[in-house]
């Protein structure tokens, strides 16, 4: 099963130091029954992408708690097996928890798929939602505009081997 491990850029550095992505339980997002109810779509590359997204939007979430990270969303993506994930308990009605899992245990960081982080030109849009997140929490429509700013922008795809890179 594919997953996507929400981080920061601080996150990354420390899990490239230990060459591995956790402790657990380590939260992440797959494409799940909820996810595709959500999303309303039998594609998988499209359900695989809103997993991506909704990991994004966690990643967002994270840049909030630490004033101190570069503004820029990292998503690690990761195929583990599926007995490591676990289904995340509680209501699904809340849209951040849409596709969210846990993983029950610490996995590799050589095993994963690609690493994705925002381009440079995104860094300003980012700024903005992570200010505008407590507001747009509220129900104010400019900082939902703001929020739907940074989810305008792509994250860029990388190999792992391109991570020393990255946090340069």
């Amino acid at each position: 099963m594919r997953v996507y491990v929400p981080l920061t850029l601080p996150g990354l550095a420390e899990a490239h130091k230990a060459g591995e992505l956790g402790p657990a339980p380590l939260p992440a997002y797959a494409v799940t029954p909820a996810l595709r109810e959500w999303y309303g779509s039998d594609d998988v590359e499209e359900l695989e992408y809103a997993a991506l997204g909704r990991a994004a939007a966690a990643s967002l979430r994270m840049l909030a708690g630490d004033p101190g990270a570069p503004r820029k969303r990292v998503v690690v993506a990761v195929d583990v097996n599926d007995r490591v994930v676990s289904a995340v308990t509680g209501p699904q009605t809340d849209e951040d928890a849409v596709g969210r899992v846990g993983l029950d245990g610490p996995v590799r960081l050589a095993v994963a798929a690609a690493v994705h982080v925002d381009a440079p030109d995104a860094e300003a849009d980012v700024t903005a939602a992570v200010s505008a997140l407590a507001a747009a929490d509220a129900g104010d429509a400019d900082a939902l505009a703001a929020v739907d700013g940074a989810e305008d922008h792509d994250l860029l795809w990388f190999g792992v081997q391109e991570i020393p890179g990255l946090l340069r």
